[in-house]
């Protein structure tokens, strides 16, 4: 790029002021690299040293305090040189090459706020979806967004292969999405369905009219079963039965009632359409419905019995370990922690490592504690001693002390 050449002329013979006017020339002229390296030769200038690093500079260690002061000074200035610069390099749409100087400033609540300000299309959508997703920047509007460009069998081959195992507050981010997104369209299809035959079943129009607008998918189907009449389906039954799968760690109450009516769909759905599950969902829209049904405090001691009797019964060797996690999830969930640490204790095979499962295993100990039971945390710290792990004592310890 030339440079007027009166700049010259202009610029101050003082370093420390010449700096700073080709710091403001560089932001003037929207140049983010060339930013962050005048910032890094300020930051140089400021603490003594020439503001371009000789090449053998890095090989002498610091050994005085007052230089190890000054190199924990400079990396401060340079992590800030990174948020000027990165925020800059975003604000111009490089968004790959603003995610790269942000991310060693560890502020994703400024990369959330800078992404928000720019809107996703064909051209950014992969560096977007990068960052905002597979970054965890900002996962509720990077999964949104596949769900709005690559649709929903996209949008779930990539729940599981890159969403299922990270944690549980991701994966219900990414669940709630998708739920929410599966429930509206299905929602709309019968409506639609509804509307149009309606009249062939008998239904006024002002019924009608009423009905498709106020009763929501679980209620209509429950009134007017000619809809699922027929052999028929409104939406991808694979689809559907995903997002049902998917719909078990989420908390948020409306959003399991959506997860509920999705299983008296499904339930609905001709045999041909109703895929069996694994344990202990074999049985998938009936099991799912009793699970999402206790979480919201119906029929509760029925769907503790039922998926206790799973978690006691299935083969771990052959189907894993997903119907004791299932049932001690329930007990946790229904306001029964001190009674899913017990299970925990007694059903979790020997061959699962307690620091696998050791920060839940806390967390129901101290909600076991907080609901009145104070011997819970004896009994995790006998049975992690027992288990031969001193690392988990250890931080029972630090929980008496909380």
């Amino acid at each position: 790029m030339s440079l007027d050449p009166q700049l010259l002329t202009r610029l101050s013979s003082d370093p420390a002021k010449r700096i700073d006017e080709v710091i403001a020339h560089f932001r003037r002229e929207r140049q983010p690299i060339e930013l962050f390296e005048a910032l890094k030769m300020k930051s140089r200038l400021r603490h003594g040293l020439p503001m371009i690093a000789d090449p053998d500079e890095s090989l002498s260690p610091a050994n005085s305090e007052a230089d190890k002061q000054r190199e924990r000074a400079l990396e401060e200035d340079l992590l800030d040189a990174c948020r000027q610069a990165g925020a800059l390099l975003i604000q111009e749409g490089r968004i790959a090459e603003g995610w790269m100087y942000l991310r060693p400033t560890g502020d994703t609540e400024l990369a959330r706020r800078l992404l928000a300000e720019v809107e996703i299309d064909d051209e950014n959508y992969d560096e977007m979806i990068q960052v905002l997703l597979h970054e965890s920047v900002d996962l509720r509007r990077g999964y949104s967004a596949v769900l709005q460009h690559q649709g929903t069998c996209n949008s779930i081959t990539l729940y599981d292969q890159a969403i299922a195992t990270r944690s549980r507050a991701d994966r219900q981010v990414a669940a709630e999405c998708l739920l929410n997104s599966f429930y509206d369209e299905l929602l709309s299809l019968v409506q639609d369905d509804f509307r149009s035959r309606g009249p062939d079943n008998g239904v006024d129009a002002n019924t009608l009219s009423a009905d498709a607008e106020n009763l929501n998918l679980g209620e209509l189907i429950a009134k007017y079963k000619w809809i699922l009449g027929g052999g028929g389906y409104h939406l991808d039954t694979t689809h559907l039965s995903s997002t049902v799968r998917f719909a078990t760690v989420i908390d948020d109450p409306g959003m399991i009632d959506k997860a509920l009516q999705l299983c008296q769909y499904g339930r609905r759905l001709p045999a041909d359409f109703q895929y069996p599950g694994e344990e202990p969902f074999v049985n998938f829209y009936p099991a799912h419905a009793a699970f999402f049904s206790a979480v919201l405090g119906q029929n509760v001691d029925a769907a503790v019995r039922m998926f206790e009797q799973k978690a006691r019964t299935v083969d771990v060797n052959v189907a894993g370990a997903g119907a004791i996690e299932t049932y001690i999830d329930l007990l946790d969930r229904v306001g029964r922690p001190a009674e899913a640490l017990r299970a925990a204790m007694e059903l979790f095979p020997d061959d699962v490592p307690i620091q696998r499962v050791l920060p839940e295993l806390l967390a129901m100990a101290r909600r076991a504690k907080d609901a009145g039971d104070a011997a819970a945390l004896d009994a995790l710290e006998k049975f992690c001693f027992e288990r031969g792990d001193l690392l988990a004592v250890a931080a029972i310890s630090g929980e008496r002390s909380a």
